[in-house]
């Protein structure tokens, strides 16, 4: 049996999300998979490429043939450098983790009471009342009509 080591695409139109499967050569694109390895996201900013480096070397070894896309992904990752034994590549770009929505809530409401407000202060603004001073004038009649 021919194995590759492919992509399988998931997400929604204009959206793609790709997992990174070890899969018989003469299955469909998204079709059955022996294994799943890693994921590909190519919309985050920066790429989140995720490969299991220990069962991608495994695959390679026993002869699994990745495709041209997974290839470039494997070079990128070090993964195909590390396979063949050549000097490993720079390594990637890693997005910031997200800052913790609770601390910043805390620190926000630390920062106010602090600052000398009593805390009592609404935290949007309040809507104008320009809106209703527009339809004011327009219901009462004008001179010329009657």
């Amino acid at each position: 049996m021919a194995v590759k080591i492919k992509l399988k695409r998931l997400g929604m139109i204009r959206n793609a999300q790709y997992r990174i499967v070890v899969a018989d050569s003469r299955t469909k694109r998204d079709g059955r998979a022996i294994e799943e390895i890693g994921l590909y996201h190519p919309k985050q900013n920066p790429s989140r490429i995720e490969i299991d480096a220990e069962r991608a070397a495994y695959w390679l070894g026993v002869g699994a043939q990745p495709t041209e896309p997974v290839l470039k992904l494997l070079k990128l990752t070090g993964d195909w450098q590390k396979f063949k034994g050549e000097p490993a590549p720079t390594p990637l770009k890693v997005a910031e983790p997200a800052p913790d929505r609770h601390a910043l809530y805390e620190a926000a409401a630390k920062e106010t009471v602090s600052g000398g407000d009593t805390g009592t202060a609404a935290t949007t603004p309040r809507k104008s009342k320009k809106k209703d001073e527009a339809e004011a004038p327009a219901e009462t009649p004008t001179e010329g009509e009657g």
